[in-house]
């Protein structure tokens, strides 16, 4: 398999596959290992994912290098992701404990007492199919609480990220996650498939939603659990009480952090028609600060995307856009050269016949429309098959919550945006995704509960 640099469009690396056996193999290995390792206690299994994390800040100057490197972030969010990670494995270090263990619910009294109490198990062998945009939070999002939990874990990094996934494997061996409780899968979409034919007890995947659903078409049979966090068209909504120029920087940052690879990054935007002009305005200057180059070089501040076949999709998208008459800002095309270059596009005018406010961009791209007022704003935020997160803008936070209440999204912000807390549940609704990840349900997410009735 050939691991490309998106910045250059050279291969630098290649590296063997797994094939079907040895993904089999490494199943079983998990299989037995999993009965050593929730043996262990609670507090040892914390330890082990502790140090993990102490092992991903002493070496996170040369895991941001690879991050980039294979991915195509600017080396400074690499090193933001990195730290983010840490971060979120704190919480699970802090929180597990509480959540995990037995839990005394109740007491009936009587001649002969009978306590009730809630205890977990693990699930057992568990598959994760992850994703390249943000290789370590979104693997830490299951390996973390799977672990801890008593799972073993076949985890399969994105081919876009794979050497970013092997250094997660190095580490967790390091700090003594036994070899038969966590493995990896190295390969493309076949790797993937053969995780599906295993007789495994849990499946969580990050990824499309045409490939979300595949997999739980796959594995409705099975009636293991499945969570599938997937894609998002994200809103925002810029009420006319903002302070322009704070509400456009802001929103620029939402849309094209990680050049808009983002599952929550801000995908369409709509702004009451008071402050439009000065809001487009505002905006478009923003985005002509960001400079587009070399992800090492530390003035850059907008990378390539990462892969090279979605660069013809955002072609697609502004052409759409501009053949119904949408107003093309700045940007609008492939930058020419080496690399998966997009310039960074932004289009007025835009309206819900256009592909840029329906189907999910994930790239430098982004459409602003006017409203005039709430209701026309809610109903456009509204109109969309996805349901990750959405956002408001307003001095008002009952104006804001007014409308953000009324949406069917997993997470709304006010005032904030592209932003994620482990200590809050990250779920989708509707075409963005089953189950949830994060805060304490992120926890019990990895466990079977099981009810105790005690009398004595």
């Amino acid at each position: 398999m050939k691991i490309f640099n998106p910045a250059t469009g050279d291969v630098f690396r290649e590296i063997q596959e797994d094939d079907e056996g040895g993904i089999s193999k490494k199943y079983q290995l998990l299989r037995e290992g999993q009965k050593g390792w929730r043996t262990r206690s609670l507090d040892e299994r914390i330890a082990a994912v502790g140090r993990f994390g102490e092992l991903l800040e002493k070496e996170r100057g040369e895991l941001e290098k690879t991050l980039s490197l294979e991915v195509g972030k600017p080396l400074r969010e690499s090193g933001n992701e990195i730290a983010g990670a840490v971060g979120r494995i704190r919480f699970f270090l802090q929180n597990s404990k509480k959540h995990l263990s037995p839990q005394p619910v109740n007491e009936v009294p009587g001649p002969l007492t009978t306590r009730e109490i809630i205890d977990f198990e693990p699930l057992g062998v568990i598959g994760n199919i992850s994703a390249w945009n943000y290789p370590y939070l979104i693997a830490m999002n299951v390996l973390a609480p799977a672990l801890i939990a008593g799972n073993a874990v076949l985890y399969k990094p994105s081919e876009f990220s794979t050497l970013t996934g092997l250094h997660i494997q190095r580490l967790l061996f390091k700090a003594g996650v036994p070899e038969d409780a966590f493995q990896a899968v190295i390969g493309e979409g076949a790797a993937g498939r053969a995780l599906l034919k295993l007789p495994l007890d849990g499946y969580f995947f990050t990824g499309s939603y045409a490939t979300g659903k595949a997999i739980a078409v796959a594995l409705a049979g099975r009636l293991v659990p499945v969570t599938l966090e997937l894609g998002g068209k994200d809103p925002l909504y810029v009420m006319e009480d903002v302070d322009v120029a704070k509400a456009a920087a802001n929103a620029v940052e939402g849309a094209f952090y990680n050049a808009g690879q983002s599952c929550c990054a801000v995908e369409r935007i709509y702004v009451h028609e008071k402050i439009y002009e000065p809001f487009v305005k505002a905006f478009v200057g923003e985005v002509k600060k960001l400079k587009m180059g070399d992800p090492f070089d530390p003035q850059t501040t907008l990378g390539p995307v990462a892969r090279h076949a979605h660069l013809q999709h955002l072609v697609r998208q502004v052409k759409d856009a501009v053949d119904r008459r949408a107003k093309l800002l700045t940007g609008g095309k492939r930058v020419a050269g080496r690399g998966h270059f997009f310039e960074p596009t932004v289009l007025a005018g835009v309206d819900h016949t256009m592909s840029v406010m329906k189907e999910e961009s994930f790239g430098p791209v982004i459409g602003i429309q006017k409203v005039k007022d709430d209701e026309e704003a809610l109903k456009l935020m509204a109109d969309t098959e996805y349901g990750l997160t959405a956002a408001v803008f307003s001095k008002s936070e009952e104006r804001a919550k007014n409308i953000l209440e009324k949406l069917d999204v997993g997470t709304g912000y006010w005032n904030c945006c592209d932003r994620v807390s482990p200590w809050l549940p990250w779920s989708g609704r509707k075409n963005s995704g089953l189950g949830t990840t994060l805060s304490y349900l992120g926890i019990h997410a990895f466990v079977k509960p099981k009810g105790y009735h005690l009398r004595s």
